[in-house]
């Protein structure tokens, strides 16, 4: 059985979707409570999951598992035991390059209605160092810098473990067929700029916002309330058809 960890929305409200956050390398879900929160305080249902194990096995047999955990953890969320809809995955770093694979792949099961992508790491790999120096590649967020080292679960050194190459080539090469937006801060020395948004210009519905001054972890870095607006923006899009709720008629700024 999938272990997550539950975000309800307000009491009172009707719930307005599903999100399933998969963290990245070293994460725990933990590391993702104050994004969901604030997600679940616009009416949503968050579940975090466990980041997946990529490496214990061949891609196929870790993408098969990862499905698996993912069609468990979007069970049930519905309060007569369905599921709310839309359902939204929301990945980072590895978490991100699992859920393009998979959900590029021909008979993934069931399919999302929609996935964000944070952070999705290049096929360069970068040595972190010690811990400090793992801390400045993620993020300049003291309060991200603090969740992440009070949480003895967190891995440290994880992200100089290199994601494999066919889980990656499997992730920038995939046919999404669901609304993407894909996240990436300007200082993220982890990513690949031009192979991303060569992946973004090759789905037939995808958005490429790109965070100014965010690091790698660029859902909770210095700037997470305005990358929390993104994505919640982006919700509602989804939920209105890909029609953008809120257009700028005349702006001097």
């Amino acid at each position: 059985m999938t272990e997550y960890t539950d975000h309800h929305a307000p009491e009172g409200l009707r719930t307005r979707g599903t999100i399933v956050v998969v963290p990245g390398r070293g994460e725990t879900r933990a590391t993702y409570g104050r994004f969901a929160g604030r997600l679940a305080a616009d009416a949503y249902r968050v579940r975090v999951i466990d980041a997946p194990d990529l490496g214990a096995s061949g891609t196929d047999a870790a993408l098969a598992r990862f499905g698996a955990a993912l069609a468990d953890a979007v069970d049930g969320t519905a309060a007569d035991g369905g599921v709310v809809e839309p359902v939204v995955l929301v990945g980072a770093d590895a978490g991100a390059a699992a859920l393009a694979a998979l959900l590029g792949r021909d008979g993934a099961g069931r399919r999302a209605d929609a996935v964000v992508l944070a952070g999705l790491p290049g096929a360069t790999s970068t040595a972190v160092g010690s811990w400090d120096e793992e801390l400045d590649v993620r993020t300049s967020c003291p309060a991200h810098r603090g969740t992440l080292s009070d949480d003895s679960r967190v891995r440290r050194g994880s992200l100089g473990e290199a994601v494999p190459d066919a889980l990656l080539t499997a992730a920038y090469d995939a046919d999404l067929s669901v609304p993407a937006l894909f996240l990436v801060g300007d200082a993220d020395r982890l990513a690949d700029r031009d192979a991303l948004t060569r992946t973004a210009k090759y789905q037939s519905r995808a958005r490429l916002s790109v965070v100014r001054g965010a690091r790698h972890d660029v859902l909770n870095d210095v700037n997470h309330r305005s990358v929390a607006a993104e994505t919640v923006a982006f919700l509602e899009t989804l939920r209105n058809r890909l029609v953008p709720v809120v257009s700028v008629e005349s702006s001097t700024w």
